[in-house]
């Protein structure tokens, strides 16, 4: 659910853009039927979940999360650092988020014929409902966790994720600037190296 790091980290290339935003529907080895940048969008999508995921600062922001929630603890923080990103987003981006938004909503769109079925049928939602623009408000990211925890049938309580965010706010936002600055980095390297190779 975290659209909006993996789109910002595509940067201007929108080939780039289009594969890591169908990233997780391209499964195993799928992604070589791809052109060679859409290819690399989705390997860097790959690149970023894994540097993601074994990362100390989400780890530790995990870490506050995981006796409540389990191994969704990882889904959530994906979900409260895209909040911040779109809360800061003028630290990272010249472009308005709502201007921004509506420029990727417009070329995915455009785009969506060669999506993967379930990348097309999911498209209009997150236009309907703007979900780039309203991560950055807590009662979109209540609106993202509830929605969530409908789709685990209730079992991972994610809706009550809004507590945790608001009890530790300063914590996790501090650990998302310092871990975002370095993934920005990190990303910038990978795309070099992908579309070089």
């Amino acid at each position: 659910m975290n659209f909006l790091a993996h789109l910002y980290l595509s940067k201007s290339n929108k080939n780039i853009l289009i594969g890591n935003f169908i990233s997780d529907a391209v499964k195993g080895k799928a992604y070589e039927n791809y052109p060679k940048e859409i290819k690399a969008g989705i390997l860097l999508h790959r690149e970023i979940d894994h540097f993601t995921d074994t990362h100390p600062i989400v780890r530790k922001s995990m870490h506050r999360l995981h006796a409540r929630y389990r191994h969704y603890d990882g889904v959530i923080i994906d979900i409260l650092y895209d909040h911040f990103l779109a809360k800061n987003w003028a630290n990272y981006s010249e472009i308005p988020l709502e201007i921004y938004a509506e420029n990727v909503y417009a070329f995915l769109t455009k785009n969506s014929e060669t999506f993967p079925e379930e990348l097309q049928k999911l498209l209009p939602s997150m236009i309907q409902y703007n979900w780039l623009v309203n991560y950055a408000s807590l009662e979109g990211i209540e609106r993202v966790l509830s929605g969530m925890n409908r789709r685990t049938k209730g079992i991972s309580q994610m809706d009550l994720a809004i507590e945790d965010l608001k009890l530790h706010y300063t914590e996790f936002e501090e650990d998302f600037t310092l871990y975002f600055k370095e993934l920005e980095s990190f990303s910038d390297k990978k795309t070099a190296y992908l579309l070089s190779s």
